[in-house]
Order: C-alpha cells, then structure tokens, then sequence
C-alpha cells in the first residue's frame, strides 16, 4: 500500500484529518514539491507572465474601471505595486497603462489588438494550467489538440473576469469601508476604528483565499474535492501573505533591481511572479497530498466528452 495509508482509520478504510497528521503532510508536500521541479514551472509562469503583463493589466483596467472609474481603480492597483515592488516599478507600469490606454485605432485595427490582448493576457493562466496539471501527475500529451487549446484560453479568460470581479468587490467594499470610518471618526472610539481596519484586512484575505480556491478547482484537468481546495487555498493564502512582507521588505531594502540598470523593473516583476508561484505551487501540493491522504480515489480527468477515469497516483512513487 502506499505510504499515504498511513492516515487511515479504521472507520470502514475512511481517512480523518487529525492534528497529528500535520507533520508528515508537510513533509509529504515538501517532497512532491521538490520532485515536480518548482523552480523551472516558477520561471517558465514568470516569463509568461512578463509577455501577459501589459495585456492583462489593460484588460483588468478596463473592466473594473468601466464599473468603478479607470482612474480610481489605476491609482488603487499602483500603490499595491509600489507597497511590494517599490516605486520606479509601479511608473513603469504607469507608462504601460498609459501607453495602451491612449491608442485610437480604426474597427478592424481595434478587433485584431483586442483579440491580440486577449491572447496575450491568458497566456500566463495556460501555463499555470500546464504547470498544475504535471503537479497532478495529468499526461500534458493529452491535453494537446485545438479544442483543448481554445478550452484552455478560455479559461484563462474566466479567470480574468473573476480577478476583475474580485478587485471590483475589494474596491468597493474598501471604498465604503474608509468612508464609513472616516465620517464616523469623531464619534466612534479608537477601538471601533482599529475594529473596522481589521475588517478591510479580512475583506483583502477573503478576495486572495478566492483567487487560489479558484485556481486549485477550476484550472486543474482534474476533479478536486472543494474541501481539499478550501484546506490548499487556506495554507497557500497564509503562505502568500508571509511570503508577500518578506518579498517587499527584501525588494524595498536590498533593491535586487538596481544591478540590472534599465532592464531592473522587468527584473522584479519576473522575481515577485516567480516567488508567488513558488508558493502557489507549494500550496498545490499540499492540495494532492491531502486529496491523497483522505480521498484516496480514482479522480475523474476533465475531458470534452463526458468523463474518463484518471488515477492521480501511482502504486508507486518514485
């Protein structure tokens, strides 16, 4: 039997999380997380992601910005910028904004740079989707085929409307949040105000916790449980958010950028989306291995014609 068995209880062959098991499941992570090579996946996501950057930032501009104002939501994404990836970035990002924003162009020239961008913009979800489904042990050999690249795209494209959506909800609820204890201030006591930066904080977790619950369900070509994924999304969330201080403490103090003159902000973009996806990657582990450990079954592989079986796991792993 396999080594994740060693969960089992024995209610009838059924497994049950136990405090105990918290060790070995990191131990198990770490190890497939190591063994499916997490450095080459981050840097392939990371170079595609520089190529997606510009499109997909004016596609997310445009959207949440045609529902919340594109100046608002412009000068919201680039103080986020500048908290993590310093200043000189986020005005390279600017320019890019700006760059795009302002071009006027004739019908035809216009649907060929929209089609363009959308392509542009869900190249780096295609990756991610190519990199989670080697994590889940899929055969990338089967998902090649023009139908299954179009679904991919789309996808992509899905995951763009929901980042949208979510920065949409963030946005306002943020908005309400500040105005609310702005008006309030000088009638409410210290407590309630701190109570209500907390609140903002919990609404940031909520909308990142999402993001990864999302991304663990759907861009996967297999079946996973949602209780998996709300585990996987939980610790990749904590993860991110630890990783995320350190990430702009480290760029913020040690400017990794400066050494490479110009070609710097490139440089810390492709770091900060390298890093990300170290950990992202890390919590996708962590999802197969819980899957593993207390739903050891025949998962069912995404196809576009009903349903084939498919084995996440081996009878022996390397």
């Amino acid at each position: 039997m396999e080594e994740t068995d060693n969960y089992m209880t024995a209610d009838q062959g059924r497994r049950s999380f136990k405090i105990k098991d918290v060790p070995r499941l990191m131990v198990d992570t770490y190890k497939k997380w190591m063994a499916s090579d997490p450095f080459k996946l981050s840097a392939i996501v990371a170079y595609y992601a520089i190529l997606s950057l510009p499109a997909l930032v004016v596609i997310i501009l445009n959207i949440v910005g045609a529902v919340w104002g594109r100046d608002i939501v412009q000068g919201e994404l680039l103080a986020e910028i500048t908290k993590v990836l310093g200043q000189e970035t986020a005005e390279s990002i600017r320019l890019m904004m700006v760059d795009r924003g302002d071009e006027e162009t004739g019908f035809f020239t216009a649907t060929v740079g929209i089609l363009v961008l959308l392509y542009g913009a869900t190249g780096v979800f295609f990756q991610l989707q190519q990199a989670l489904d080697t994590i889940w042990g899929v055969n990338l050999n089967e998902q090649e085929g023009i139908f299954n690249i179009i679904k991919s795209r789309a996808k992509g494209f899905g995951f763009i409307l929901i980042i949208g959506f979510l920065l949409l909800i963030s946005f306002i609820a943020t908005s309400l949040l500040s105005a609310f204890s702005n008006r309030l201030a000088e009638f409410l006591p210290a407590s309630l105000i701190e109570f209500i930066f907390i609140i903002d904080i919990a609404i940031s977790l909520i909308v990142i916790y999402t993001l990864f619950a999302a991304l663990f369900k759907f861009l996967p070509s297999v079946y996973v449980r949602w209780k998996a994924v709300r585990v996987g999304a939980g610790l990749t969330t904590i993860l991110f958010i630890l990783g995320e201080v350190a990430m702009a403490y480290y760029f913020n103090t040690m400017e990794p950028g400066s050494t490479y003159g110009a070609a710097g902000s490139i440089i810390l973009i492709m770091l900060w989306v390298s890093y990300s996806s170290l950990i992202l990657f890390f919590g996708a582990n962590f999802t197969r291995v819980y899957a593993d450990a207390y739903y050891n079954e025949a998962h069912q592989l995404k196809t576009g014609i009903g349903f084939r079986r498919f084995q996440h796991f081996k009878k022996k792993e390397e």
